[in-house]
């Protein structure tokens, strides 16, 4: 079971949901249903009682008690014996559920195909994900290579918090040669950059604690600091002009946040690049607010223009640092890291042992080689990158003329302006036209980014001209939806604390 949303919580979610453009229980099953689509409401969790949603929202009992039903029969929500009803996604959509006019007749069955956590079906275009196949003869070298070393290690008990040490000494090899002296006990392997980051929150800031974060981030990031108990801190990047480092200093010293929380090297999803000057600001301001700096430098190997920017680490010993194979090789490897001081990783490791016991060890052999060779497959890599970023920037600039996208100096995605609030819209019916797509809040607190769209540019030019004309026919068919739009607009994305 996820637990339960409380009456409140609800209520801001749904923000102005009633628009007076159809029966109010109508209106207010097509919000929940669509919250649900977009991941802001969980699977699992059970809805307040009629009782208490309909005090809350200052309306009837019976208006309340429709909507569950509504909700009910098109399989958005559980009916279980003696219990309140919890969310979940029906296997199909029903016809016609809402009535001529309804939201539900825009939307086919594979609307659902966009539901965080569920695979595509095949031939969907997935634009939700920035993420790379592997880097195929290079990864399966590794793991030929990491078999004929495992004998090696069989007699010992597998069991590892920290990580094997062939792995460690390569990955400290690499921050040394960047410029950041570091030892192999330094270093922790995780599985993956979002276990390393809840690893992080699990042991330097406890529930209620704040978490000062970019706006727009990484919405994983944002789950996992919800997740934690902590409250985010965000400070906005303005559109197209860097970072705000007066605001970030602002904040750090009028909120003191436990933690701060930044990706400066290809941030996502903007894809921009923290000047070293900045670099030395944030660093700067975060001693003096007591404040860990936690920087994710996941996406740091995909520098598409060749810039040149110290790591944060190499500006002070006291940064944290994670990183991750994922985005450079691919995310099946599921092998990451924590750089920091030795007492820190002492305390991290402590922490992982709560959660698990170590990760696969031959996973961790052919990691060891990937990031001693951690060269070898970026240039052809970063070539076809940049052929995708140059292709899919102009297709926008051709087909979506009223978006204004914003050129990323590295990583995997472009950050779009659109021209309405459509964008939850445009991802709820984005799989009815062959696309899927991560609505813009998601990447931000409290419903802010209704008016942006990360869209990757992982797909080879091809396959991105037809995401980019699927997109163009959501968009149309949204111009001629106008009660779509209007259900969407009011529905602000808040985390569930």
């Amino acid at each position: 079971m996820s637990g339960s949303l409380n009456p409140t919580a609800l209520a801001r979610l749904l923000g102005e949901w009633n628009r007076g453009a159809a029966p109010a229980y109508r209106e207010l099953a097509d919000v929940v249903r669509l919250l649900v689509l977009d991941g802001r409401v969980p699977l699992d969790v059970a809805l307040p009682s009629e009782r208490a949603l309909a005090e809350t929202l200052g309306v009837s009992r019976t208006t309340v008690t429709a909507a569950y039903s509504s909700l009910r029969a098109q399989g958005f929500l559980s009916s279980r014996q003696g219990s309140r009803g919890r969310t979940c996604i029906p296997r199909r959509m029903p016809a016609g559920t809402n009535g001529p006019g309804g939201a539900t007749d825009l939307i086919s069955p594979n609307a659902l195909a966009g539901a965080p956590g569920l695979a595509p079906p095949p031939g969907l275009l997935d634009l939700a994900y920035a993420s790379l196949p592997a880097s195929g003869e290079v990864v399966h070298r590794a793991f030929a290579a990491a078999l004929t070393e495992l004998p090696a290690l069989l007699p010992g008990f597998g069991y590892d918090a920290i990580g094997i040490a062939p792995l460690r000494e390569a990955i400290a090899a690499r921050y040394s040669d960047a410029g950041v002296p570091t030892t192999a006990d330094q270093i922790l392997v995780t599985s993956g950059a979002q276990h390393a980051l809840n690893i992080v929150l699990r042991t330097l800031a406890g529930r209620q604690d704040k978490v000062l974060v970019d706006h727009p981030t990484y919405p994983h990031a944002l789950d996992a600091i919800h997740a934690s108990g902590c409250r985010p801190v965000p400070v906005a990047l303005p559109h197209g002009h860097g970072w705000d480092v007066d605001g970030m200093e602002a904040a750090m010293m009028q909120q003191r946040p436990k933690m701060a929380y930044v990706v400066p090297d290809f941030h996502n999803p903007t894809g921009r690049m923290m000047s070293d000057a900045q670099r030395h600001r944030l660093v700067q301001a975060a001693a003096a607010a007591g404040t860990v700096l936690v920087v994710d430098e996941t996406l740091r190997e995909l520098n598409l223009d060749g810039v040149s920017t110290a790591p944060v680490a190499a500006i002070s010993p006291a940064v944290v640092t994670i990183g991750s194979l994922s985005k450079s090789h691919w995310a099946g490897l599921r092998t990451g890291w924590i750089r920091a001081g030795r007492s820190l990783i002492q305390r991290f490791a402590a922490t992982r042992t709560t959660m698990d016991l170590g990760g696969p060890v031959v996973e961790q052999l052919a990691a060891a080689h990937l990031v001693r060779s951690l060269a070898e497959p970026l240039p052809a890599r970063l070539e076809a990158l940049r052929g995708n970023r140059a292709a899919l920037l102009e297709l926008i600039g051709g087909i979506l003329p009223d978006w204004q996208p914003e050129r990323p100096d590295g990583g995997l995605s472009i950050w779009c302006r659109l021209p309405a609030p459509i964008s939850t819209a445009l991802t709820v019916i984005g799989p009815d036209v062959g696309v899927r797509l991560a609505a813009g809040p998601r990447f931000g607190v409290g419903g802010a980014f209704e008016h942006y769209l990360r869209v990757p540019f992982t797909l080879p030019p091809a396959q991105l001209e037809t995401a980019v004309l699927a997109i163009r026919s959501a968009q149309d068919r949204l111009d001629a939806a106008p009660q779509l739009r209007r259900s969407l607009r009011h529905t602000p994305a808040v985390a569930i604390a």
